[in-house]
């Protein structure tokens, strides 16, 4: 049995554990609230490309571009989205897990697939299981702006232009509340559904110079990359609702902890002095 300074060195160190899981919970939901802001401020922008260019896909105008149209799936892309740092409840390994699942549904050889990752975490992981990966990047900053990707962004959406790719997906963990996060599959490229959307209301309400077709070939990768960029701010926005779920489960444990612990020393003080109020009646009960 665990000794009463053992126990008290104990309590001293979950009660200084539990401060330190106090503050990154603060801190995870103050990065919360300025994360799901961006991501909803991103929006807008993203919708207005969408709405432009499916307006230009839907017209009676004959119009075509490599990213509309599918073609024989040789190779399928990966861009999977993950965090730089862990206690993040199940975060990462959710997200990881799935995607593993389902490269291993769809692929009989390494040779079929890509990834491109974002996160240390995830790097890590694949690295070690020797999974192909294309790009990667770390150390982004908890509130990203658009620079810190556009290079990722620009060759991701590149290398399927080129054709080293035939279709992508982008794989994140889409942020529906503070404790609920949703492993997220979208389909990255080909954007086959823009070309079948109809703009109800907004028939003619663009003019297109120099014509619609130089348009599209400008907006289509502009508009693939701000999905890879939005779907990275909702990460983000998640990333931090995990974290900041997993620091209060500990903080909650970390109390329970030093609760049972008081308890345990309570008790065994009490017994300790229990022991000397016999030993002392004992000895004066021998001398009498």
């Amino acid at each position: 049995m665990a000794s009463m300074r053992d126990i008290k060195a104990r309590i001293t160190s979950t009660k200084k554990t539990k401060q330190i899981t106090k503050a990154m919970q603060m801190v995870s939901a103050a990065k919360l609230n300025r994360a799901q802001h961006n991501a909803q401020a991103f929006q807008p922008y993203t919708e207005k490309i969408r709405e432009v260019v499916a307006s230009i896909a839907s017209s009676e105008t004959e119009i075509s571009h490599p990213m509309l149209e599918e073609r024989p799936v040789k190779k399928t892309g990966y861009v999977v989205i993950t965090s730089d740092r862990g206690l993040a409840g199940g975060y990462n390994a959710s997200l990881t897990r799935a995607l593993l699942q389902k490269i291993e549904e769809r692929h009989k050889s390494p040779d079929e697939y890509g990834i491109v990752v974002m996160g240390r975490i995830g790097r890590d992981l694949f690295r070690k299981r020797n999974l192909p990966i294309i790009q990667e990047i770390i150390g982004l900053s908890d509130q990203p702006e658009f620079n810190e990707i556009k290079n990722l962004a620009k060759t991701t959406v590149d290398m399927f232009a080129d054709g080293l790719f035939d279709e992508l997906y982008i794989w994140y963990n889409h942020f529906v509340s503070p404790i609920t996060q949703e492993v997220t599959e979208t389909k990255l490229l080909p954007l086959t559904d823009l070309a079948e959307e109809t703009q109800t209301g907004n028939a003619g309400a663009y003019e297109y110079e120099p014509s619609e077709q130089v348009i599209l070939e400008q907006l289509l990768p502009q508009y693939a990359e701000s999905l890879i960029f939005g779907a990275l701010l909702d990460a983000k926005a998640s990333e931090f609702g995990a974290r900041m779920t997993a620091m209060n489960a500990a903080t909650d444990n970390a109390t329970a902890l030093i609760d049972d612990l008081t308890l345990v020393y309570n008790r065994a003080r009490q017994a300790a002095i229990t022991q000397e109020i016999t030993e002392i009646v004992g000895g004066a009960a021998a001398l009498e």
